[in-house]
């Protein structure tokens, strides 16, 4: 068995662009063949085992012996200064009671119920892009596009009124980011989300309407309704998921197929690989930095040769497990006609992105409608004078402007 290791702090921050984590490449191909790593991080007590294989990532995340609920009331190892994550959290939660809330929530998810949706998606998209082609060359992706549909998208089903929308999005912004400095700002983003939520859902409660807090205020299963504290929560978890990493890989995958021109070409020539094509671009993007929400062993567990003590935190890395060579062939270049495994963006196990079909559906209209709305689509600027997030766990360009 394995014997635990030095661990190094890692901050898992010092990446440029869309590049691999250098910090995350060196565990992954440290010498032990990519077991476990031991590691500290910027914030939180102790020490975390990462997993980075793929058949690692996939155990941790799917064995009941890995707790998301035992994290609750513990500093953890982690990337920001206070937690992201709402104690009541469904984030945080373990089956029985995940299960149940997941039920709740699961049905304005359906594949089924998003495919209501891409028609008024759709609307939304070209009146975006027409509003880009009317300013005309250079425009910016990320102001005209990505920054607006995902929070228009989950707003609409939310109900949210338009002039709540921009504060609310500035606190969510505030929440994920990863510098000391700004510990007390994101606290006020937590605490005023947090605030802003229970007295919303506690109009619902009072005056349903047919949007999803409604719904999720009235549904039951098995005669139980999530608690007034859960519903808050949960609508906060709706609004941070629902728009942060869409927002961003609509912005992510552009660059990259505007940097890959080969790749372009071929998606151009056959519109129809488009949903396969961003199976593979979502696999290979870096789309956040770092690790999310860790596991703690509630028993002694052998993951990938090495011994995880009861009570232990294991980190899991999405990022590398969709740049694992022992799954993936040549896991570092984009092939748009990949096959195999599916990859890891969404999560996996209990906890995957209950959002997903959502998320897809998203990035299909917009980023198809774009690329055939602008037929000459490239990058208005050098690529090397785009700039980048620096300060937040997600990797997305500050602005990208485009010609035509």
């Amino acid at each position: 068995m394995a014997q635990a290791e030095s661990a190094p702090v890692c901050s898992f921050t010092e990446v440029e662009a869309l590049s691999f984590d250098p910090q995350l490449r060196e565990l992954m191909e440290r010498p032990g063949g990519g077991a476990l790593a031991r590691i500290r991080m910027a914030y939180g007590e102790g020490e975390a085992w990462l997993a980075t294989r793929y058949e690692d990532v996939r155990l941790v995340t799917s064995d009941r012996r890995f707790s998301r609920g035992a994290l609750v009331g513990r500093d953890f190892p982690r990337m920001t200064p206070a937690p992201i994550v709402q104690d009541e959290s469904i984030n945080l939660m373990d089956p029985p009671e995940h299960a149940r809330l997941r039920r709740l929530v699961a049905q304005a998810f359906t594949g089924k119920h998003v495919e209501t949706l891409r028609p008024r998606t759709r609307r939304v998209v070209d009146g975006l892009l027409e509003a880009m082609a009317r300013q005309g060359p250079p425009a910016d992706v990320v102001a005209g596009l990505a920054a607006e549909l995902p929070l228009t998208t989950i707003c609409d089903l939310l109900d949210i009124p338009d002039e709540d929308r921009a504060e609310l999005r500035g606190n969510a912004v505030a929440l994920m980011v990863t510098g000391k400095a700004d510990h007390e700002a994101q606290l006020r983003a937590k605490s005023a989300l947090r605030g802003y939520f229970q007295d919303v859902c506690a109009r619902r409660r009072r005056a349903p309407g047919n949007d999803l807090i409604s719904e999720l205020a009235r549904a039951r299963v098995g005669g139980e309704e999530l608690a007034d504290d859960e519903l808050a929560v949960m609508a906060m978890v709706l609004l941070l998921t629902g728009h942060d990493t869409t927002t961003n890989q609509i912005s992510n995958i552009t660059y990259t197929l505007l940097t890959h021109p080969a790749h372009l070409t071929a998606l151009r020539k056959d519109p129809e690989q488009l949903p396969r094509a961003l199976q593979e671009l979502l696999r290979h993007i870096p789309f956040r930095k770092g690790v999310g929400i860790p596991r703690v062993a509630t028993e002694d567990v052998e993951v990938g040769g090495v011994l995880v003590r009861a009570g232990e935190v294991v980190h899991v890395s999405y990022l590398a497990a969709n740049r694992d060579p022992d799954t993936y062939e040549q896991p570092d270049e984009l092939d748009l006609d990949r096959q195999g495994q599916p990859h890891m963006t969404f999560g996996w196990g209990q906890h995957h992105c209950i959002g997903s079909h959502l998320a897809m559906m998203e990035l299909e209209v917009a980023i198809g409608s774009l690329l055939t709305r602008f037929p000459g689509l490239r990058l208005g600027v050098p690529a090397e004078d785009i700039r980048w997030n620096t300060s937040s766990i997600w990797r997305y360009p500050l602005a990208l402007p485009v010609a035509w």
